[in-house]
C-alpha cells in the first residue's frame, strides 16, 4: 500500500493559518491576511488531491482452465482470481 504524502498541504496550511490569524500587518503594503487566506486554500486542494489520486489502486485478473477428461467423468473448469494491491 502507498502512503498518501500529506506533510506538504499540510504544512502550507500551517504557514497560510499564521498568516491569516496570528500575525499583525507587520509589513507594509502587504496583505498578509489574504497571503494567509491563499495558501490555506491552496493547501486544502492539494491535500484533497494528494488524498484522491494517491489511494491505492487493485487490479483484478481472472482466469479460467478447462480440464478435459477421458471417459465418463465430466470437464472440470478451474477458475481463479488474482488481486495484486498497490498497482
Amino acid at each position: 500500500m502507498r502512503a498518501a504524502r500529506i506533510g506538504g498541504p499540510i504544512g502550507l496550511m500551517v504557514i497560510g493559518a499564521i498568516l491569516r490569524w496570528g500575525i499583525a500587518n507587520m509589513v507594509p503594503n502587504v496583505d498578509l491576511t489574504m497571503i494567509g487566506l491563499i495558501l490555506l486554500g491552496a493547501g486544502a486542494i492539494w491535500l484533497v488531491l494528494e488524498l484522491i489520486l494517491g489511494r491505492p489502486r487493485t487490479a483484478v485478473t481472472s482466469e479460467r482452465t478447462v480440464v478435459q477428461n477421458e471417459g465418463t467423468v465430466p470437464n472440470q473448469a478451474v477458475e481463479r482470481e488474482v488481486r495484486q494491491d498497490g498497482i
